[in-house]
């Protein structure tokens, strides 16, 4: 079996949108390792790896923390995995019903952002 394409930090960070400093960030306290290193040590990062980014990427606006994500990406992997049992599936309705929550909360500010925007624009 072919071993899984790889690339670098830098081509990683053009696809996801994530800094250099963020993704290093990342490996450093263990949310998302990258799946190998370099002989000479430089992070070497998978499709899955980006996937698994860009979930990250999606989750940052909503204000999760560190160990949220870390939690939601071990339920996302354990479903995948094929271990489906009830405590997951409560797990991830608890993140789904946070995630509505947080987005009604930013559809909020972005509507009074909004009105902001438009008086300011009237004067």
């Amino acid at each position: 079996m072919d071993s899984p394409t790889t690339m670098h930090i830098g081509t990683v960070a053009e696809r996801t949108g994530l800094s250099l400093r963020t993704l290093r960030h990342y490996d450093e306290v263990g949310l998302l390792r990258p799946s190998a290193r370099t002989e000479g040590g430089f992070r070497l990062y998978t499709e899955r790896d980006v996937e698994r980014l860009l979930l990250i990427r999606r989750m940052k606006p909503l204000g999760f923390s560190l160990e949220e994500m870390a939690g939601l990406l071990d339920v996302t992997d354990r479903l995948e995995a094929g271990d489906d049992d009830e405590t997951l599936r409560t797990r991830l309705q608890e993140y789904v019903a946070s995630a509505t929550e947080r987005r009604a909360d930013l559809a909020r500010k972005l509507a009074m952002a909004d009105e902001l925007i438009e008086r300011l624009t009237t004067l």
